[in-house]
């Protein structure tokens, strides 16, 4: 019997996924490195694997028909458990993989984890693995997290405009593909929200909706590095985080698209909609 493989199971876009799976009563397997954690569903199993470890990974996917897998953990060697994970689905036998990339993956791209994307769809797509890529653009549930303490959204992000998306509706949008991945065979889907918003109209938007002031401080390059050295995070965490403004700032994120209302049957929230809820 075939079932679908959730990856990622504990974190925010896994869970959701395997919930709304469970929902449509669907036999799931939920993979996560702390199996102990993952909420009980109906018709779910949970199970321990790592991406760096390719045998547990190979035996996590043993009969699985279609597998979503969520992007690991930003790290230094994310790209290395990518492709241990790819070659572990392909080595199981999966019949298709539903990969959560990022918006406008490229090999020059200047968010630099983008181009670590880039590099696992080409790995992907060499494999010979059916596959349909997820391109998700910012995540709107994270621009709240960009403002201090002190209620400043702090970036080198000129007034570039990055058109974030809602994790709900990304969500949606995968649940659409593992159902009938047949008929995502080979697409890939840029998935935005439905507006393109300055920082300043980020930090408006929140303003309007916690009572507090928020606002934004364009960055030079310096001062964006200088303001984060209190962080004390390896240079290349630093370099990711900083380069994510300069992609804001290059139009990068800016391109809004049809991709969540044409697989979920709705339109896209906005950001202030996701703030209300």
């Amino acid at each position: 019997m075939s079932f679908i493989v959730t990856t990622g199971a504990t974190g925010r876009l896994g869970g959701r996924v395997a919930a709304l799976l469970a929902s449509a009563g669907v036999e799931q397997r939920l993979v996560s490195r702390h199996a102990d954690r993952v909420a009980p569903l109906e018709r779910a199993t949970a199970v321990s694997a790592d991406y760096g470890d390719p045998e547990a990974m190979r035996q996590a996917l043993e009969g699985a028909s279609t597998v979503l897998f969520v992007s690991a953990a930003e790290s230094a060697d994310r790209l290395d458990r990518h492709r241990t994970f790819v070659d572990a689905a392909r080595d199981a036998g999966v019949t298709h993989l539903v990969y959560t990339s990022f918006y406008g993956a490229a090999q020059q791209a200047a968010f630099t984890l983008a181009r670590d994307h880039w590099a696992t769809e080409q790995y992907i797509r060499d494999s010979g693995l059916p596959f349909t890529f997820l391109r998700d653009n910012l995540y709107a549930d994270f621009l709240p997290l960009m403002a201090g303490d002190d209620g400043v959204i702090r970036g080198p992000a000129g007034q570039g405009r990055v058109a974030a998306v809602a994790q709900d509706d990304i969500a949606e949008a995968a649940t659409t593909v593992l159902l009938s991945p047949g008929e995502h065979e080979g697409a890939t889907y840029d998935l935005t929200g439905p507006q393109a918003l300055t920082l300043d109209e980020v930090a408006a938007t929140l303003s309007k909706a916690t009572g507090r002031t928020i606002t934004y401080h364009p960055e030079t390059l310096q001062e964006a590095y200088a303001s984060r050295e209190s962080y004390n995070a390896p240079d290349w965490q630093v370099e990711a985080w900083v380069s994510t403004y300069l992609a804001i700032a290059a139009g990068e994120l800016e391109g809004v698209s049809d991709g969540i209302p044409a697989l979920t049957g709705h339109p896209a929230t906005t950001f202030e909609e996701l703030l209300t809820r």
